[in-house]
């Protein structure tokens, strides 16, 4: 065999987790660490694309394009800071910061920011219920971030430091990228940054693509409002299915 045919091959490890398989803590832990390959894809993360496409709501193009940007930057300064992992034996490349623990304090502060700036649920009439669920959905995003950091150092794929560095990259990355995409342009409309969001959803080409912003309109993004659509046209259709059967 030529020595051209006998390059080295090395595994796509995309989704390759070492865990003791004797324990099921470990187990648990490594399909919780992989949860942030689950949860976006655009280039490597459909969900993001799939949802955005779905919606065509400009929130979610950003989401996926800060994603990215994020990831990029943690590659960046893998390669400037060069520090190793733990463990050589679980997987090639750098260790410093976890871009698991990043990714997710990335998803976590963008979020968390469109809930508490831009995003208001709909109200079940309640206020304790309103309340309950509104700590409900913040706290299951910050339970979900630092358990995916924890099963990263659980896992021995990297040392505290490099979990709780990559946590607070990704949590300041996400919130100043979500200040600049969202906050800036929406409350300041005459900045530079105001003007070109403008540009950008009343352009010909958004305007064929039916891109939007749903909570410029709606406080909810326009859940409660498409939902009453819905139930509108649903309780007309069965009415009308009443009337023909008798």
């Amino acid at each position: 065999m030529s020595s051209a045919t006998e390059a080295a091959h090395v595994a796509l490890d995309l989704t390759y987790v070492l865990y003791d398989e004797a324990s099921h803590l470990a187990h648990a832990l490594a399909l919780l660490t992989l949860s942030p390959i689950l949860l976006c894809l655009m280039s490597r993360k459909p969900a993001y694309l799939a949802l955005a496409l779905y919606t065509r709501e400009l929130l979610f193009f950003e989401l996926g394009a800060g994603q990215l940007l994020c990831e990029a930057f943690n590659y960046f300064l893998k390669h400037i800071i060069k520090e190793e992992r733990p463990n050589l034996d679980l997987g090639e490349g750098y260790g410093f910061p976890s871009s698991h623990s990043q990714w997710m304090g990335y998803f976590a502060a963008f979020m968390t920011c469109h809930f508490i700036f831009r995003h208001r649920f709909p109200t079940t009439g309640i206020r304790v219920l309103d309340v309950a669920w509104k700590a409900t959905v913040h706290s299951a995003i910050a339970l979900w971030a630092a358990a995916v950091a924890t099963s990263r150092y659980y896992l021995s794929y990297h040392t505290i430091p490099q979990v709780l560095w990559g946590l607070a990259i990704g949590i300041a990355f996400g919130a100043t990228y979500y200040s600049v995409v969202e906050l800036i342009p929406v409350w300041w409309p005459s900045s530079l940054l105001g003007q070109a969001r403008i540009l950008l959803l009343s352009n010909p080409v958004s305007t064929w693509f039916r891109l939007r912003d749903g909570w410029a309109v709606w406080h909810d993004g326009g859940i409660e409002t498409q939902w009453l659509r819905w139930r509108e046209e649903w309780d007309r259709q069965r009415r009308d299915q009443d009337r023909k059967r008798r």
